[in-house]
């Protein structure tokens, strides 16, 4: 699936290039940010940014998307890394997005950021993520579609984008609500940060190995002679993990306080529970923006609903309105440009968020300018 608004064909043949000199062996230059190997019938991917911790700009994520395009008919796998060894995708690339001059620049990256996560959700062959180290945000979305997600004692998950001025985006309104109880609406209001095994024990990984094995088991993945043996590969070098689920204490608060209709609500909750933990939870949502906070909730609710397509394609008209709002420019730049983390939120106040400001969020955007995937959103919302 090619997003209609953008142009692929320059990119496009760059990158059949590339996989034309893999496929004779030579080395790519050391600039590309995704190197693209043609190894038998078998796709590699590698995210080749590691002083940005592979975070994604349009470049990276435009490039995923063609191979995808060429592969999905002619692979019987294709596998993605990152390298560096600290992180499998860090995010998006959010900071050269609110530094540009124009909304375009975010249009046109989470345009193609999000048709390539739709892309890889629709894969009829095996899609195998080895998430060792850093993966949030856009590396959420690299990762969590395909249907395999090996995750390592190096990995640490988080969905942030509300303490930015965002939200969980990138499909998060379509794997969030699907975890076990109100869990991923918990993750995805606050942001909390999951590591190693318990990304597995969440069910955003599918698989848990020591890191150390990660090259051996691209090694036996790339030499498979039938893919139907994908499943005893993997599960050959990842024996579920039986340590106890970091959140498990917290499960029944979680899913009795994120219980509720309104972020209010929630916060009502939270205050009658009085807890440490509820307590730690209030501070974090009075921190983050009011106005992601409201549009979270509403998305999570509606994306449980939904098909991923439907989903970012809805994700998509919310992008589209956060680069053209002061949230999202403010969250940034208090965040990862001044980095003096003293955002001021417009409005501050989550009881000042009104819900024709939230609905706002949703509506179809002008002259036909949603996401070109084939689903039909506007009835449902």
């Amino acid at each position: 699936m090619i997003h209609k608004l953008l142009s692929r064909p320059v990119l496009s043949k760059l990158l059949q290039n590339n996989i034309r000199l893999m496929a004779t062996g030579k080395e790519l230059p050391a600039t590309d940010l995704v190197l693209a190997e043609e190894i038998g019938d078998k796709g590699l991917l590698t995210l080749n940014r590691p002083k940005a911790l592979n975070s994604c700009n349009f470049e990276m994520v435009n490039k995923v998307g063609i191979a995808l395009d060429n592969w999905k008919n002619t692979k019987s796998i294709i596998i993605i890394k990152g390298v560096g060894g600290k992180a499998f995708c860090a995010g998006g690339d959010v900071k050269t997005i609110v530094e540009a001059d124009t909304p375009e620049v975010g249009k046109k990256f989470f345009g193609t950021e999000y048709v390539m996560n739709y892309d890889i959700g629709t894969l009829t062959i095996p899609y195998v993520a080895l998430i060792d180290g850093i993966t949030m945000g856009g590396g959420v979305g690299l990762s969590v579609h395909g249907r395999y997600r090996i995750a390592t004692e190096k990995t640490l998950f988080a969905m942030p984008e509300t303490a930015i001025g965002l939200f969980p985006d990138v499909g998060g309104s379509y794997f969030l609500p699907r975890l076990q109880g109100r869990l991923g609406y918990y993750l995805g209001l606050t942001g909390f940060r999951l590591k190693g095994q318990d990304v597995f024990h969440a069910g955003v990984a599918t698989h848990y190995c020591e890191s150390a094995k990660i090259p051996e088991i691209e090694k036996a993945l790339l030499e498979l002679k039938n893919t139907k043996d994908v499943d005893n590969v993997i599960n050959d070098f990842c024996p579920k993990p039986k340590s106890e689920f970091v959140l498990a204490k917290h499960l029944d608060q979680i899913n009795k306080t994120f219980n509720a209709p309104t972020v209010e609500e929630i916060l009502s909750n939270l205050e009658k529970d009085g807890s440490e933990w509820a307590q730690k939870t209030i501070k974090t949502l009075r921190t983050v923006s009011p106005t992601s906070l409201k549009v979270t909730l509403r998305l999570l609710d509606l994306g449980s609903n939904f098909s991923l397509g439907e989903c970012l394609q809805m994700e998509y008209r919310l992008a589209v309105r956060c680069v053209e709002d002061s949230d999202f420019h403010e969250g940034v730049r208090a965040l990862l440009i001044t980095k003096d983390n003293n955002p001021k939120w417009n409005p501050p106040r989550i009881e000042d968020v009104t819900e024709e400001r939230v609905k706002s969020f949703f509506q179809p955007l002008p002259n036909n300018e949603d996401l070109k995937i084939n689903v039909k959103l506007n009835s449902k919302l």
